[in-house]
């Protein structure tokens, strides 16, 4: 066990003084560093060599081979003079040794020294700090890694951490391919991280023991390294005082671990040179930089070929997780000890207080949601311990005063890998925050053997009851980030788990798969069918899906029956990581419990990948907003006196029926006779980017007519052929009339057209009339009959507003609904007398002003999409390529829409969407409670 600060201080003023008139390098250098090591209680030789023949560069004065003078692989090389020599001159003879030193041997500090004076360069950083033998005491921390202690600077986004999963991944692989695989292969890997973490961070005394052990205890063509490695994960299973006496003593000298760890017999791993030496090069790197809190899924990546070359990519940064639980837990803990920290008592309950919390994920991965939360509960607890020793004085035993231990944290995890990297790097954390510990206060401390563990169960969180893991009473937080999936990526084995947990739900079909958790979590909440409902509170990280489109009414409306209130949410933002290949998806992170607690907060992002800023609210809705908890859900038709939407036609053709640009031509010219039965066919692709294609039109056209046309003809009777082909009875029925679209749907009247999907990063989706000889296709809406009013008010910002709270997403981008964004949206009165019976002022005005806005963008439009070189909706409406005059057109027509809706109750200006989408949920709770109740019809309508 290393010593203590104050232990190793009292021992270096003690050498300055036996060493103060120390000159000759010859007779007293060998002497004086062996007595060096002893000031950190090592006394084994063999850590360091003296006289380390190495080759130095050619071309200097010297001999090409070269000595140094006592030299420690991968820490320490010491260039030794004697009184009054030139330092400067040590330096560069030190610098001359490396070209013979193997990469992974390359030390982290070089010292050069003439026993008055010792100069420390610092590799890792450029840092050079130079102090006088009497001084050591004061400078003796730069030595801390010689005892196990490190500065703790640990960085997730720290290269190291990507170069250790690479160097894992590559003993990983050649393991793999020597037949070692499966359960054998992950447990070896997890006490090889230990084992590496170990040997850098102190529990392995001293340090590097676990490299110096292969280098000099294995053979070289790496034999006998599966067995050796056997030997030492038995000794390490096992109580010093159990062992036997006659055991290696360089053995003998590693701790017992217990925790469990080490306890599984495995079969013996076959290993090669080139094995080995991918073992010693994982062992060259300071393991004591690696981030407990994310390098579990790096480790896990590796085990995966695929995810290793986006190494990294589904990792939770530490930025994100401290988005959940400082507004969950964290910022309440630390505001309860600011008031109490002056008051001895009360801190002293407060601190009582911190061992009675529990941690639960219950998709915990490999728990960097965990890791992150002991690690800031063990802050705070250094925090009170602070506050609780007078002057922070030093030399404190802290041994009986630290509470907050692993065994607080649960979790459930699918997969057995990640599972057991969960519980290793809760314990690797809990060891870097004990140095912390000793650092701050001089006694050294650690739990090793370990006595403690988290308990992390290897299960499906979705068949499991969470009660089995941590009873409900017994829980205070919830937390975590359960998997990404939607509804039409799940599995057949997810959809088999989730049928259980949906059974309750009505249209539980269109959930994504995190949704689960939340219906778990408001059982659990409930405490189970014996007991009573818990004050437990969650948070989950989810996909922002399940705060929009028809995704809120189905799982809200369950949630919010069951008691559920939402305490704090991140709207949507960017989720990204820190390592290469980052993923980025659109999320939301919902706090929530059953009980309606206080001072409830939104995080609002102006952009989502930059920082939120707060909102205190008096209530939030599923859909994040600061509205009533109205919950949107399908509707057949408007709820205000407007024309009804319709979806596009669906040729049900497999392509036979379309021709793009580039065809039609050769086409006409073999069949000129179809001319008149081309059409131009539109979408939302060819709507915003000016693409063009066509299709063969052919309703009602007279049988001779189709048989004076071959070309067409052949493709009639492909459409045929291929729907007779079909798994599904209405596309075969559909064979009877081949030369017709399957769904019909044209208007016969001009036409507003609406994109179905359409980019995030538009401030407005552009909307466009069409004649009814433009054909539709399915990924449009259209509302026939519509005018400028119509195109006016769903334009503007106001219906945008409502559109981005209230659609669904295709990826992040936005996908507009008929039956949930447009059946439900609250126009603005603009008859004499509204149906709400309330007496309003003359508002053809403001119908005018609507109509005349609304052509004036149109006109801007034609302006900019005419002439040599035209611009496409995409462009026009791109933020950063819109042109100003359509951008103040725009502005004009949303000005217009907000004075209609005055008469309303609205507001002559905004601040935000969330002010818009809070006065039109009122405005739509006043509309539909006016009107009788319209479900949407259940029976499903049979598709082609």
């Amino acid at each position: 066990m290393p010593l203590s600060w104050n232990e190793i201080k009292s021992r270096a003023l003690t050498f300055s003084r036996t060493w103060a008139d120390a000159a000759n390098e010859d007779s007293q250098g060998k002497p004086f560093w062996i007595d060096f090591f002893e000031i950190f209680g090592i006394t084994d030789k063999r850590v360091a060599t003296f006289e380390h023949a190495v080759k130095k560069l050619p071309g200097l004065k010297a001999k090409t081979d070269g000595f140094v003078d006592l030299f420690w692989p991968g820490m320490l090389l010491v260039e030794q003079k004697s009184r009054g020599k030139n330092l400067d001159a040590a330096l560069t003879q030190a610098l001359s040794y490396f070209p013979g030193i193997l990469e992974r041997d390359l030390p982290q500090i070089i010292i050069v020294c003439d026993f008055a004076r010792f100069r420390v360069h610092r590799l890792t950083t450029g840092e050079t700090i130079e102090f006088a033998i009497k001084d050591l005491h004061k400078h003796i921390r730069l030595f801390g890694f010689v005892a196990g202690y490190k500065a703790l600077e640990i960085k997730p986004q720290d290269p190291v951490n990507i170069k250790a999963a690479e160097r894992m991944g590559r003993l990983h692989d050649a393991l793999k391919a020597s037949g070692y695989t499966e359960h054998p292969l992950e447990v070896l890997l997890v006490r090889l991280l230990f084992c590496l973490f170990a040997d850098d961070t102190g529990i392995f005394q001293p340090a590097q023991s676990f490299r110096t052990f292969i280098e000099e205890r294995t053979a070289k063509d790496g034999t006998d390294l599966g067995s050796r490695l056997g030997q030492l994960f038995q000794v390490l299973n096992t109580d010093e005082a159990k062992r036997s006496k006659a055991l290696d003593e360089q053995v003998a000298a590693f701790p017992y671990i217990n925790g469990k760890l080490f306890s599984e017999p495995l079969p013996m791993a076959d290993f090669t040179s080139a094995m080995r030496e991918a073992l010693l090069d994982a062992c060259a790197l300071d393991w004591s930089a690696i981030s407990p809190a994310i390098f579990g899924s790096l480790f896990q990546s590796i085990m995966d070929e695929k995810a290793r070359r986006n190494l990294g990519a589904h990792y939770t940064s530490e930025e994100n997780i401290l988005k959940l639980i400082k507004p969950l837990f964290l910022d309440e803990l630390w505001a309860e000890f600011e008031k109490v920290k002056s008051n001895k008592n009360r801190l002293f309950e407060f601190h009582k207080k911190l061992r009675t919390l529990t941690f639960f994920d219950p998709a915990c991965g490999c728990g960097n949601f965990l890791v992150i939360s002991y690690r800031e509960m063990r802050e705070l607890e250094l925090a009170v311990l602070r506050a609780s020793i007078k002057d922070g004085q030093m030399g404190v035993d802290v041994h009986g005063l630290i509470h907050v231990d692993v065994d607080q944290f649960y979790g459930i995890e699918i997969e057995e890998f990640p599972a057991q990297i969960a519980q290793v790097a809760l314990w690797l954390m809990d060891h870097q925050m004990n140095l912390r510990l000793s650092e701050e206060f001089g006694f050294y401390f650690a739990r090793i053997p370990l006595r403690t563990s988290s308990y992390i169960a290897h299960d499906n969180a979705l068949k499991l009851d969470w009660n089995e893991v941590l009873p409900a009473e017994q829980c205070s937080y919830v937390l975590g980030n359960p998997p990404f999936v939607g509804k039409k990526e799940q599995s057949a084995a997810q959809k088999a788990d989730l049928a259980p947990v949906f059974a309750p739900i009505n249209g539980s079909g269109v959930l994504d798969l995190v949704a689960a958790w939340y219906v778990k979590a408001a059982h659990y909440l409930h405490g189970g069918a014996a007991a009573s409902a818990t004050n437990t509170r969650c948070a989950f990280v989810s996909t922002n899906s399940i705060t929009q489109g028809e995704q809120v009414g189905v799982l809200w409306g369950w949630l919010l029956a069951q008691g559920i209130h939402i305490h704090f949410a991140h709207r949507t933002f960017s989720w990204t990581n820190e390592a290469r290949g980052k993923a980025a998806v659109h999320c939301v992170i919902i706090g929530f419990g059953l009980e309606d607690r206080p001072g409830k907060v939104i995080y609002e992002y102006d952009d989502i990948k930059g920082d939120p800023h707060a909102m205190p609210v008096a209530n939030i809705s599923p859909y994040l907003t600061d509205t009533a908890s109205v919950l949107i859900t399908k509707r057949s038709g408007p709820i205000s006196p407007v024309p009804e939407i319709v979806f596009g036609s669906k040729a049900v053709d497999f392509g036979h029926f379309v021709l793009d640009e580039t065809e039609l031509p050769g086409f006409l010219t073999k069949e000129p006779q179809a001319r008149p039965y081309i059409r131009e066919y539109i979408g939302g692709e060819e709507f915003l980017n000016g693409s063009k294609r066509f299709c063969l039109w052919l309703k009602g056209i007279a049988p001779a007519q189709l048989r004076a046309m071959p070309e067409v003809l052949k493709r009639v009777e492909a459409v045929k052929q291929e729907r007779l082909k079909s798994v599904k009875a209405p596309t075969r029925a559909l064979a009877k009339t081949p030369a017709e679209f399957g769904e019909d749907r044209q208007p016969s009247t001009p036409y507003l057209l609406i994109p179905k999907v359409s980019s995030e990063s538009r401030d407005y989706v552009p909307l466009g009339f069409f004649e009814p000889n433009v054909i539709i296709n399915p990924s449009v809406l259209v509302v026939p009959q519509a005018g400028l009013l119509e195109l006016g008010v769903l334009q503007s910002v106001m219906h945008m507003a409502w559109m981005r709270a209230t659609a669904g997403r295709m990826k992040s981008d936005y996908q507009y609904s008929a039956q949930i964004v447009y059946n439900n949206f609250p126009w603005p009165e603009l008859s004499q007398t509204s149906k709400l019976n309330q007496p309003l002022a003359p508002v053809n005005k403001a119908q005018a002003a609507i109509e005349t806005a609304a052509q004036t963008v149109l006109d801007v439009r034609v302006k900019f999409q005419s002439g040599d070189k035209p611009a496409t909706l995409a462009d026009l409406y791109d933020p950063l390529t819109m042109p100003p005059e359509l951008l103040k057109a725009h502005q004009k027509l949303d000005a217009a829409v907000d004075k209609a809706y005055e008469a309303s109750g609205g507001k002559r200006s905004y601040k935000s969407d969330a002010e818009r989408v809070a006065f039109l949920f009122e405005l739509y709770q006043q509309y539909t409670s006016l009107l009788p109740p319209a479900p949407v019809k259940t029976k499903r309508r049979a598709k082609a």
